[in-house]
């Protein structure tokens, strides 16, 4: 039986560095003809990404990809209104292929995401295939997600110009408990990594809960990282800040496959594999991914990488044990309790 990592089972191993200053270091990647100075991207879940969380990613050198959760005009609008890059969300069925048409010819799409929980699919297949027969090269087509090198190559090799990497690993996602499946997302792009298809790009998604878990799934070999905890609860996100009874400011977070996001887009709930919860309002997205990006550089860094080409050179990656994994997070309290 095939032994599987996550992110807190490995640690970077730290390297010689020249490094004076982490303004040294320089975190652009290329997304296609997109070019990223931070390379994350916010998922497209509606209690994440709507025009105004797309905006600021676009500002900070990210990108923000709209959610499909509602009617063509309305995903329009909400693409419009985002200047600079514009990437929206479809699905690989139903109306899919009228959807990203309109996008394109109403807003100027520039990244289109084929966005399913299982996309080594047949019907993902027909898809991809269709799209590229639509818009060539004119539109990055960005698919997923999967978990497997040969789910990946398999989208490759269908059309994808970049692949979403990672089942199960969400925070609100409960699909390994519900259907029993899934692997630990670090492990999955490891495995993605061998991929021939060096063209296509990998973007992590899942499990990510520190710029740490960020830094490890560069080194394992993604060129993106896609966040959606990590952004949840700020004031850019759709949705309204409520107060408890004590007072305390907090909003919505939940997964599209949860029985409350199911029953607000398409009236019913089927078998779900997420929950809806609340977490405390954070305020503006900007110091959030102002953190994320100070640790992306000390990370790289630490490895005495400037870049991403000199990062994936130096970067080494080792397993910790149990008791590592306790050293490693900040454990001072633990003797005072």
């Amino acid at each position: 039986m095939k032994k599987s990592l996550s992110f807190d089972d490995v640690l970077l191993i730290p390297k010689y560095s020249d490094i004076k200053s982490r303004t040294e270091v320089n975190t652009a990647n290329n997304l296609g003809k997109i070019r990223l100075t931070l390379p994350i991207i916010s998922s497209p879940m509606d209690t994440v990404t709507e025009n105004k969380m797309a905006e600021t990613m676009s500002d900070a050198g990210g990108l923000g990809i709209v959610h499909r959760y509602n009617t063509l005009d309305e995903q329009a609008d909400l693409l419009s209104a985002v200047n600079g890059r514009k990437a929206a969300a479809i699905g690989m069925t139903g109306d899919y292929l009228e959807r990203a048409r309109f996008l394109y010819n109403t807003s100027g799409v520039d990244v289109l995401c084929v966005d399913v929980a299982h996309g080594h699919h047949i019907m993902m297949e027909h898809c991809l295939k269709t799209l590229k027969d639509e818009f060539g090269d004119e539109v990055h087509i960005m698919a997923g997600n999967v978990a497997t090198l040969e789910g990946f190559d398999a989208l490759a090799s269908w059309g994808a110009d970049s692949i979403r990497v990672g089942i199960g690993g969400g925070s609100i996602c409960s699909t390994r408990l519900v259907a029993g499946h899934g692997v630990p997302t670090l492990q999955s792009i490891l495995d993605c990594a061998q991929t021939l298809h060096e063209d296509v790009k990998i973007i992590a998604d899942g499990g990510i809960k520190t710029s740490g878990d960020i830094v490890k799934a560069y080194a394992a070999g993604a060129d993106f990282v896609m966040v959606g905890s990590l952004l949840a609860g700020t004031s850019e996100t759709p949705g309204e800040v409520f107060r408890n009874a004590n007072g305390k400011r907090y909003k919505v977070y939940r997964g599209m496959a949860s029985e409350a996001a199911q029953n607000a887009w398409r009236g019913k709930s089927s078998a779900p594999e997420g929950i809806s919860t609340t977490i405390p309002y954070k305020g503006q997205t900007f110091p959030v991914l102002a953190d994320l990006h100070g640790g992306i550089r000390s990370g790289f860094s630490y490895s005495g990488a400037r870049s991403f080409t000199e990062f994936y050179d130096k970067s080494e990656l080792i397993q910790q044990t149990n008791a590592g994994q306790s050293e490693s997070f900040t454990h001072i309290l633990k003797g005072n309790k």
